[in-house]
């Protein structure tokens, strides 16, 4: 019992440390002061200047173009280059298999032959 009373007295003394020493709040920032008037007018700001157009920029997009169709042509051949083992490798497998069935129609033959 003496264990349960003191549990609860520092529960107590914890929540009222927490609840009475919470930190003071900061004080607020001053606000800022206006500019005293000098005599001199201020002067207005000056307009922005238009943007320049590009030089050439049609130059610029058939130079794209034509980079864009090298490197399109460039893919093309490196499909065409791996595909072409691959079709060899097709036409060597039919032949095979040609060769294959051949012989097993030979095989056919003998043995009714027998």
């Amino acid at each position: 019992m003496k264990k349960l009373s003191a549990l609860i007295a520092t529960l107590f003394a914890a929540a009222s440390l927490t609840a009475f020493a919470q930190a003071t709040p900061a004080t607020p920032a001053k606000p800022a002061e206006p500019a005293k008037a000098t005599g001199t007018k201020a002067t207005p700001a000056t307009p922005a200047t238009p943007a320049t157009p590009a030089a050439s920029s049609t130059k610029m997009d058939k130079d794209d173009m034509k980079k864009d169709d090298k490197k399109k042509k460039a893919k093309k051949a490196k499909k065409k280059a791996a595909e072409a083992p691959k079709a060899d490798m097709k036409a060597d497998m039919k032949k095979a298999d040609m060769k294959a069935d051949a012989k097993k129609d030979d095989m056919k033959k003998d043995a009714a032959k027998k």
